[in-house]
């Protein structure tokens, strides 16, 4: 039954969580590796969306899917989470966080740009402006406000950043054309995704030298930004009856983040990122608004 008022509380809860990750993406990699922490997360995601697969009665469709399309799965889990998240958690680990979260916000314009490629979407005069919009913002970041100057303070991890909002939006375009259970299509996708990252986290050193306070922000990581809290905002969207509202509460998160950034591990907050990330937030907003006739 649709119900606003739950899918709301449920949205919150959703937004509210995401706000925490970047906080614990930085905690981690202070004591370990992106490697380390994507494994860890990793089989952490799996573990709880296995555990909401068995208890919401998906198992038969789990066993189904995976029987039938874990050819696919072998290769989504490929893009996301190895792919995607080494690359952003390479960003994370040279960028500051609040520079590297900001950034990551364009995938959406980056997914518009790349269903115009391979899907054959047009492009909206309303999609050109957010591309500016949101570029632009990328640049005042990158450039810590200096636009004039054209000095970057760290080009490979902007690179990064942005590269991560690539992969993520071909991941979702692929994953269209997949026609099964949202959750049970991530819960294979972090399976999978954990026997490739295992071997490469044990050839690139292992597990050694990891601090326990990182342990516990990479099984963080797993449970609330690529686990649970996925699960969060399928229910929300599920029981809306007004699905914009709801998506429109995403924009809150960021400027949430930053506030938890400078708070819990005093990460200085530049009046270009928060200059910048207003205007990537405007580009979304203008991306996505209804026009009435």
């Amino acid at each position: 039954m649709k119900n606003q008022f739950r899918a709301v509380q449920f949205a919150i809860v959703a937004v509210l969580l995401w706000s925490t990750v970047a906080t614990a993406f930085k905690m981690s990699l202070a004591g370990m590796t992106p490697i380390q922490l994507l494994s860890v997360a990793s089989i952490s995601s799996f573990i709880v969306l296995f555990s909401v697969v068995m208890f919401t009665g998906r198992i038969v469709t789990f066993k189904i899917t995976l029987r039938k399309k874990w050819k696919s799965f072998v290769f989504f889990s490929l893009l996301n989470p190895v792919a995607y998240y080494l690359v952003l958690f390479s960003a994370y680990d040279r960028l500051p966080a609040s520079q590297a979260q900001s950034l990551n916000y364009t995938w959406a314009i980056a997914l518009t740009v790349l269903s115009a490629v391979f899907l054959g979407q047009t492009i909206r005069k309303r999609d050109w402006v957010a591309c500016f919009l949101g570029y632009f913002g990328v640049f005042i970041i990158a450039t810590r406000g200096n636009i004039f100057n054209l000095e970057f303070e760290d080009s490979l991890g902007v690179g990064l950043a942005l590269l991560s909002t690539f992969l993520w939006a071909t991941y979702w375009i692929l994953n269209t054309k997949m026609k099964t259970d949202p959750i049970v299509s991530v819960c294979l996708c972090f399976f999978f995704g954990s026997l490739w990252l295992l071997p490469g986290a044990i050839y690139f050193g292992g597990f050694s030298g990891i601090t326990q306070s990182a342990l516990f922000g990479a099984i963080y990581v797993g449970l609330f930004e690529m686990g649970i809290t996925f699960v969060f905002w399928l229910m929300a969207m599920r029981y809306a009856t007004n699905t914009s509202l709801i998506s429109n509460l995403i924009f809150v998160s960021p400027f949430i983040s930053l506030l938890l950034l400078h708070f819990v591990i005093g990460e200085e907050i530049f009046a270009s990122t928060i200059i910048g990330l207003a205007i990537i937030i405007l580009g979304l907003l203008v991306q996505n608004l209804n026009y009435r006739k």
